[in-house]
């Protein structure tokens, strides 16, 4: 009888690594469980959907079920909930929504890619109808059925979720008002950083309410120390939780960030089971801690990581530094490595260096305003961490930064990057060389 392969959750994680393992054993029996309506589907996607720059839900499903079936042969098995995972027994208890039964499906290996969960404090009206979480492409749909006839929306929370469906609605023609605890909204970005994009948000027409706490959701309101926001329509931005509480009850130890705890080939603390994506955690390779950071980017590279040792390979994730960018209209922010408070936390002494510059050169017409902060650690310069706010072509020039965390590349060495130069590009001194440079001066006197 061939070996069992179990799956919980069909999103990037779990289905990216059940793809790579199917890729290396025709054999194995593939099974996977997932509670929702979709697999393989692009939740980053969901704020462009809500403005309407992705035209048909369907556009951010990368596969479909019947499509992992036919090509990969996994038994993809829709409204399927995973409820408990009895490691002595090798199985899986299952909530089978569509038939309205418990099952249990036994494995030989199991992958846990549950994903997160958003942050629901528990603030009075926060389970009424009108108020929404975006994290799963299902709760996009959901959003969207409920959002044609609201004139007023309420963000809470100025993360990078609650600026891109801010934006979003910002497209169309919606009163937006953002609600951020925060001192700045992106608490990523050290407050300095961060003012730049509130500033950014209010000149695009977003209200932005900064360190105001929300006491309660009515029917038609949100209420805040501040006083009361009009909204038939609330969207929830506060961040996510890893989906780890199953695999702590079934006996899985978690790590120091809440997550589940995975070694360098994803393997937990259980044989056979593998963890991936949202609700795995990350080592940092900047601070050497343990991390959790939920990004598809790193769902992908880790699901194809654990698909490789099951279907026999060897392969290791080799951890991650904390590259994100969104944008709020024409504004784009990057951040990569530790901020300022990170970075203490750590125990790491720093010098930081702030440069404003151009995206292009300084004469060529579509030249925008460019703000780079990098952190450098004292003495040694290694490079800690940096962050990006500027116009169009700012955001992705976190790459060079990332790279040169990956490399553990000090401030003096950057200085010397022989990066792309063209006047509708970049100015010969490119704005992060320009930053390095600033940087090293800094640490030589």
């Amino acid at each position: 009888m061939a070996e069992r392969l179990v799956v919980i959750g069909g999103d990037a994680a779990g289905m990216g690594a059940a793809s790579q393992a199917r890729r290396l054993r025709p054999d194995l029996d593939i099974v996977a469980l997932e509670r929702g309506d979709h697999t393989s589907y692009s939740a980053c996607g969901i704020p462009y959907l809500v403005g309407g720059e992705v035209a048909s839900v369907d556009d951010l499903v990368v596969r479909t079920p019947q499509e992992h079936r036919e090509k990969y042969r996994i038994d993809v098995r829709m409204r399927h909930e995973a409820r408990g995972i009895d490691l002595d027994r090798r199985e899986v208890e299952v909530r089978d929504h569509e038939h309205g039964r418990t099952v249990r499906v036994g494995f030989d290996h199991l992958v846990l890619g549950m994903g997160a969960i958003p942050k629901r404090p528990p603030i009075p009206g926060i389970d009424l109808p009108h108020v929404h979480g975006v994290q799963t492409l299902g709760d996009g749909v959901h959003l969207l059925d409920h959002a044609d006839d609201c004139k007023h929306v309420v963000v809470i929370g100025g993360g990078y979720i609650g600026l891109e469906i801010a934006e979003a609605f910002l497209h169309q023609g919606r009163d937006v008002t953002v609600v951020e605890a925060g001192p700045e909204v992106l608490g990523g970005l050290d407050p300095d950083m961060g003012a730049l994009v509130t500033r950014a948000m209010r000149r695009h027409g977003v209200v932005v309410r900064t360190g105001a706490s929300v006491k309660e959701i009515t029917p038609t309101a949100v209420l805040t120390g501040d006083g009361e926001i009009p909204a038939e329509l609330v969207v929830l931005g506060l961040g996510v939780a890893p989906n780890a509480a199953m695999a702590d009850d079934a006996g899985i130890t978690l790590g120091p960030s809440g997550a589940i705890a995975v070694d360098r080939r994803q393997q937990t603390s259980a044989d056979g089971v593998w963890a991936a994506g949202d609700c795995s955690e990350s080592h940092h390779l900047v601070s050497d801690r343990k991390v959790h950071i939920a990004l598809g980017t790193h769902a992908a590279k880790q699901s194809r990581v654990v698909g490789t040792n099951i279907g026999g390979g060897y392969a290791t994730f080799a951890g991650v530094v904390g590259t994100a960018v969104t944008k709020i209209c024409d504004t784009e922010v990057g951040r990569t490595g530790l901020n300022e408070r990170e970075a203490r936390d750590a125990g790491f002494r720093y010098r930081t260096t702030t440069v404003e510059s151009t995206t292009t050169a300084g004469y060529y017409p579509s030249a925008e305003p460019i703000t780079v902060k990098l952190l450098a650690e004292e003495r040694s310069g290694r490079l800690l961490g940096g962050q990006i706010v500027g116009g169009p072509g700012a955001a992705k020039r976190v790459d060079v930064l990332a790279t040169a965390l990956h490399a553990r590349f000090d401030v003096e060495r950057m200085t010397s990057l022989d990066l792309g130069y063209a006047p509708p590009y970049a100015p010969v001194w490119d704005p992060v060389l320009i930053a390095a440079r600033k940087a090293a001066e800094e640490l030589a006197r």
